[in-house]
């Protein structure tokens, strides 16, 4: 499909020949793909980016711009060799490519970050952009003169969603060339923008094939970890190899990495944050929620769900689950997922408040319409945990198919409509209850900690006075919450003093408000992470900050 789509461009004119300076390494006598060469960062001096892209700045950069470079495979100094190359004539698009940009990011659902650096890119004008490499491995350019060369990655990569289709079903088609009746979704972090909102899109519109172009597109900032940014080279971080090795459910990461989804702003993963929010958020209000309800129905109605007579209490429950519900779908719908989970959890919140308030356990032991209401109070709390259940699925899929077994429920029970409605009527028979949530230890997370902390972590020291700072440093440790060391508090606390100075900088500035807010919500990200480490609530800082406003 690539190379058909390659071939379309060709005899549209949409594709030319020039001459290219790549590095190649004499040692290895081969041309360096990107990611095999590093070097200094010419932007911010990094001294181990990568020939696409810089791991501290996150800046894309050209192999041959980095100083000093280095074979990743030898550790040879590359030279500069001439070589002839195709490129895609974006400039002959640029005005098909905006039209359909203009038209999606109107009427679709594209983050604010994929619209501000695909509009950026036509803003300064496109640019020739190279499609091939000299590489032994790749899809083969099919024109002679080029049999020895192959695709750039991101030039057949995004076609390989089409080819991904074909080798499922032989009806590819009518997915990826019927844009009238498809609506295509794409998710991805800020710096795949630009392939999937600009040079993906011209590379299917100048084909003249009708194909299915990207009509949402959700892009989010990047996720660091800790109090630096992912290196799998230097073993920072926790990556999908890793992450089964950790004992921790898949749901759980699930859970926590969408709960953290950086759609705004740049987010922390931190492992305190995550023991706090499974603790909190998981275990103690929706597993707790579901299965004190169910455990209730299973002890004194034999397992059966009682007879529902509503009263104006209860319609008020309904009302609020009813609006949680709404801005979940309207949130889900907009590709904000890490909003949407935050509505799922506040309808668990409100079930634990219901079942607190009307205290079924002294209903059930009292008079005959007193075991009647606590079954009203019960019956609806069981049909809110059958919704908690649809609406868990995307986040938490193997969490929702044991609280099907739990409920005893078939695929009619859990279609979402735009109204909280109960779908398990008087009589079910649900099966058997049981904590769908784990609690994790401190000491779990300390060793989780300190397995992937890679090279952040200070070398040993031999001797006897290494022995004596280990002792000291333990016991430093031990006088401190959730076993932070000292060192790593005063680092969070230099970060919040620095940014602090920059949000006071941009005020005095008269800096805009979407520049000024942008900042403030880092600062905010960072006290946050400053009160887990000294195991305070964070929650504290957004109350904190509404009565400042009050004030």
């Amino acid at each position: 499909i690539a190379q058909i789509i390659f071939l379309k461009l060709y005899t549209q004119d949409l594709v030319f020949v020039d001459s290219v300076e790549q590095l190649f390494c004499a040692s290895c006598e081969r041309f360096l793909a990107d990611r095999f060469v590093e070097g200094i960062c010419p932007l911010c001096q990094y001294e181990d980016a990568r020939g696409d892209q810089c791991d501290k700045c996150g800046k894309l950069i050209n192999a041959a711009e980095l100083k000093q470079p280095q074979c990743k495979l030898c550790r040879a100094t590359p030279h500069l060799k001439s070589s002839k190359h195709l490129f895609l004539n974006l400039p002959k698009l640029e005005e098909s490519v905006k039209k359909h940009l203009d038209n999606v990011t109107s009427c679709g659902h594209w983050s604010n970050t994929a619209k501000v650096i695909a509009n950026s890119w036509l803003r300064e004008g496109l640019k020739p952009r190279c499609i091939t490499r000299d590489l032994k491995w790749g899809i083969p350019v099919p024109l002679e003169g080029f049999t020895d060369k192959v695709f750039y990655v991101w030039f057949d990569a995004p076609i390989g969603y089409l080819s991904i289709t074909a080798n499922y079903t032989d009806k590819w088609e009518q997915w990826w060339k019927q844009p009238d009746i498809v609506q295509l979704y794409q998710f991805m972090a800020k710096d795949n923008v630009p392939f999937h909102s600009i040079i993906f899109p011209a590379c299917l519109i100048g084909s003249k094939d009708k194909y299915t172009v990207v009509n949402h597109l959700a892009a989010t900032e990047y996720l660091n970890y800790e109090d630096v940014k992912f290196s799998k080279s230097r073993g920072i971080g926790v990556f999908g190899d890793d992450a089964k090795d950790t004992g921790l459910p898949s749901d759980i990461w699930r859970f926590y990495l969408l709960y953290l989804r950086p759609e705004a702003q740049d987010t922390y993963f931190n492992w305190n944050d995550l023991m706090l929010k499974i603790n909190s958020e998981l275990l103690n209000n929706l597993g707790n929620f579901i299965n004190r309800g169910l455990t209730f129905i299973s002890n004194n109605f034999e397992g059966c769900i009682p007879e529902m007579l509503l009263e104006d209490g209860d319609k008020k429950l309904i009302a609020e689950v009813d609006y949680e519900l709404k801005n979940y779908i309207q949130c889900m719908e907009k590709t904000r997922l890490r909003d949407a989970i935050k509505y799922l959890l506040n309808i668990s919140r409100i079930g634990n408040q219901y079942i607190q308030s009307n205290k079924p356990w002294e209903l059930v032991k009292a008079s005959a319409s007193d075991k009647l209401r606590a079954g009203t109070v019960l019956g609806l709390s069981a049909n809110i945990c059958c919704l908690l259940c649809t609406l868990m699925e995307p986040y938490m899929p193997d969490t929702c198919n044991s609280l099907k077994v739990q409920l005893n429920t078939q695929p009619v029970h859990h279609i979402l409509v735009d109204n909280f409605v109960c779908l398990l009527p008087s009589g079910h028979k649900i099966g058997k209850p049981g904590p769908l949530f784990k609690k994790i230890e401190q000491e779990v997370i300390n060793e989780l900690k300190a397995k992937y902390a890679g090279r952040q972590t200070p070398e040993k020291e031999s001797g006897s006075a290494s022995v004596k700072k280990c002792a000291e440093t333990k016991t430093a440790e031990n006088n401190l919450p959730n076993g932070i060391s000292p060192e790593e508090i005063t680092n969070i606390e230099s970060l919040v003093t620095e940014q602090g100075s920059k949000v006071r900088d941009l005020k005095s500035n008269k800096a805009s408000k979407a520049e000024i807010d942008k900042e403030v919500a880092v600062l905010l990200e960072l006290k946050k992470r400053l009160m887990i480490a000294k195991g305070e609530n964070p929650d504290q800082i957004q109350g904190k900050s509404k009565n400042k406003k009050k004030r």
